[in-house]
């Protein structure tokens, strides 16, 4: 009995665990869709540098909202830094990775261990997140030169390199 009471409430934690991707949202919004405009925004990077929306007019933006500690993110950032290294020079293309809830030095961290050289934003809250989404990370946002988002990009299925290109590319256009 006790072994079948365990193995019921370990089901149910698997279940009812809060998953870093998806968070239910009272309001079943799903924030900026392709189509909409980029939100007015400005973020600063690790390296003080300030980025507002209306710096990335007349070029492509591709935002990434991450978390070090979330799986899905995990898998999606390496992705992320093949695309970044893929336009590194192209001053038409910026790519900008911007933490949900974490700082400076965790992210600094991670991106030392695992390689990572692009650009991100460390947030301590929502404040920026919630201009784009209420719920669920990875997320991928590409933006064409006039700041409106081509494409949107979560965890279902997460976005591979040839597509964020392809996007890209479209983009450019």
């Amino acid at each position: 009995m006790l072994r079948l009471y365990s193995l019921l409430m370990l089901l149910w934690g698997m279940l009812y665990l809060p998953s870093c991707v998806r968070e239910d949202s009272p309001s079943g919004e799903e924030g900026i869709c392709p189509g909409d405009r980029l939100p007015d925004c400005t973020f600063v990077l690790s390296d003080n540098t300030r980025v507002s929306t209306s710096d990335l007019r007349g070029k492509v933006s591709v935002l990434v909202f991450f978390h070090t500690s979330c799986p899905d993110c995990q898998q999606e950032l390496p992705v992320v830094q093949k695309l970044y290294d893929y336009y590194r020079d192209d001053a038409s293309v910026r790519v900008y990775c911007i933490s949900r809830e974490e700082n400076s030095a965790e992210i600094a961290a991670y991106w030392r261990e695992n390689g990572l050289t692009m650009p991100y934003s460390p947030q301590s809250g929502r404040e920026i997140y919630s201009l784009f989404s209420e719920r669920g990370i990875p997320r991928v946002y590409i933006a064409d030169k006039q700041l409106v988002v081509y494409s949107v990009y979560s965890d279902n299925p997460i976005a591979s390199f040839e597509q964020l290109q392809a996007d890209v590319e479209a983009s450019l256009k």
